[in-house]
């Protein structure tokens, strides 16, 4: 007998309205960091002049998708925070839907619910469910692309991962990654077919057959192997094949048109030379693949949940009915198991940020593998599993003992309160003055509409607060009479391995880590005193006025303008 299965539209309203209560808190910020850069003024340009080409900021090439349903939300309930932040929290809900449909395909009804809570209480996953950004949506649409893909249904997979493509340009690595995978399979099929050894597996129209006569039982699922795990025939994975190379089409009709409109293909030269260009040596691959997979299997206490499945490894399978429980299919596994290959991989590659969400694609099967297994395995498995909700939702508020994105956790609300709280300072105590800051603060100051100040300041910008930059600030202080300073690299209090020099010296060579000088430092440096400081949990903002050697503002009052990279 088959399993009931919870109604997709019950399991989306459940999902959208449990996250949309836990974000509450969240809702109404202002935008944070590459929001503020790029994402937004690039949505508000498609709302104002409907071009898909921002032009009030730096074009990075991204495809539009995301940035055009949140115009559209723009355009019917209105700007806003909470209308942004609304969007997108319908777009994590839809992702998680992916995360449930795609665990309960190749396991049960339990291990999609168990899944599907931890993915949505991961703090990356968490955090970034209500940020104006692509990572996570073009996740989600991955997941129902490998719904698709595992039921064998070419149109519906081509189209899934056409769409994630049109979300972000990365999602691309997970159908080239099954393609190369199809065409080994298809290879592997061909040569063993003499000794039956090989064949295209879980997608093939024999299959299906195979499962009619063959239906799997209540402790099994039809992706879990048994007598159909074998069958299969070439031409399926061909059509499969063609089904995931397809959506290499849309994304180069779109590199196309941002070509014919900016004269660039992959977005301006500098966004190009920082995410490919620069990133492209042994040593900085080799670092980053280690960074990679410790995103991808430990980051954010997600060590716990991969350090139960190797231990629960150890364990035989529980019994039901007799018969013990049924693992995901092997044939599954070694999917997802190309998936997050492909994405450690090529996310090593390219990426001048490490970032975390990059890996969201990745983590999510991570996560279903690790709760089938614990769930085939460990007779209190749901004990464990809110063991790991409970680590998951302590790392939002808890930020871990080393260098870290904001945007990993809730520290991200930390870093938008301090630069409320300071930019709003120094628009009430020197309104006219012109500031000397760095970005993503200088937008914040000359653009009202991002929601921290209510008229513009007049901003010279510099690339951040290092030692070199504050030196070469302090020859041209008589261009500005006040300075924004504030933490962009979180720092923790302690000494970790980030006070390791040759590890430290590793990162500012291959990924442009700096060391920000504190507030007293660059005050003394820019011969000014601090009127304002405040201090979040290793995060940092302070205002300083600057006493002008002269009396008159040189007329050529301008800045080295750096680009927002990611």
């Amino acid at each position: 007998m088959r399993q009931a299965r919870l109604h997709p539209a019950l399991v989306f309203t459940v999902v959208f309205f449990g996250i949309f209560l836990l974000h509450v808190p969240l809702l109404s910020l202002p935008y944070f960091w590459d929001e503020a850069g790029y994402y937004v003024p690039a949505a508000r340009d498609i709302l104002l002049t409907g071009s898909l080409i921002p032009h009030t900021t730096v074009s990075n090439a991204h495809p539009p998708l995301v940035l055009a349903w949140i115009a559209l939300w723009w355009k019917c309930a209105g700007y806003a925070p909470l209308v942004t932040r609304t969007a997108m929290l319908m777009l994590a809900a839809f992702s998680l839907l992916g995360v449930f449909r795609l665990a309960e395909r190749v396991a049960n009804a339990q291990v999609a619910i168990a899944s599907t809570l931890c993915v949505a209480m991961y703090p990356v996953f968490f955090a970034q469910s209500s940020l104006a950004q692509v990572d996570l949506a073009a996740a989600g649409l991955i997941f129902w692309a490998l719904v698709a893909y595992l039921d064998d249904r070419p149109v519906a997979t081509a189209i899934w991962f056409s769409l994630a493509a049109l979300t972000k340009e990365t999602a691309i690595i997970a159908p080239l990654g099954l393609a190369g995978w199809e065409v080994l399979r298809l290879y592997a099929s061909k040569t063993a077919a003499p000794k039956g050894a090989i064949h295209s597996g879980l997608f093939s129209a024999r299959l299906k057959t195979c499962l009619d006569t063959n239906p799997p039982t209540e402790t099994t699922t039809a992706s879990s192997g048994s007598a159909c795990e074998n069958e299969g025939v070439p031409q399926a994975s061909i059509q499969r094949t063609l089904a995931l190379l397809l959506p290499v089409l849309p994304l180069i009709a779109w590199y196309g048109y941002h070509y014919a409109k900016t004269g660039y293909v992959f977005g301006n030269p500098e966004f190009f030379r920082y995410n490919v260009a620069a990133t492209l040596s042994l040593p900085r691959f080799v670092l980053a693949l280690g960074l990679r997979l410790w995103q991808v299997f430990a980051y954010q206490h997600l060590w716990v949940l991969t350090l139960a499945m190797v231990l629960a490894m150890w364990l035989p399978p529980l019994e039901h009915d007799g018969a013990p429980r049924r693992r995901i299919a092997i044939s599954v596994q070694l999917v997802f198991l190309v998936v997050i290959a492909s994405y450690v991989i090529a996310m090593a590659l390219i990426g001048g940020a490490v970032l975390a969400r990059y890996m969201l694609p990745a983590v999510p099967l991570v996560i279903i593998a690790a709760v089938s297994t614990l769930w085939r395995r460990v007779p209190y498995w749901p004990i464990f599993v809110a063991v790991v909700v409970a680590g998951f939702v302590l790392a939002w508020f808890v930020n871990p003992p080393y260098g870290f994105s904001p945007e990993d956790n809730l520290a991200y609300r930390d870093y938008v309160k301090l630069h409320q709280d300071g930019e709003q300072f120094l628009e009430a105590r020197y309104p006219m003055s012109q500031a000397l800051t760095a970005w993503p603060a200088s937008d914040e100051l000359s653009r009202p509409w991002l929601g921290y100040i209510t008229r513009p300041v007049q901003v010279v910008r510099i690339e951040d607060f290092s030692l070199e930059q504050i030196l070469s600030a302090a020859d041209f202080r008589t261009n500005f009479d006040v300075a924004l300073v504030f933490s962009t690299k979180y720092q923790p209090p302690h000494g970790t391995l980030d006070r390791w020099q040759t590890w430290e010296a590793l990162k500012t060579r291959y990924f442009g880590f700096h060391r920000d000088l504190p507030p007293a430092a660059i005050a003394q440096m820019l011969g000014g005193r601090i009127v304002f400081e405040e201090e979040r949990k290793g995060q940092w903002i302070a205002v300083i006025t600057v006493e002008n050697i002269e009396n008159a503002r040189r007329p050529d009052s301008t800045s080295r303008m750096t680009i927002a990279k990611r």
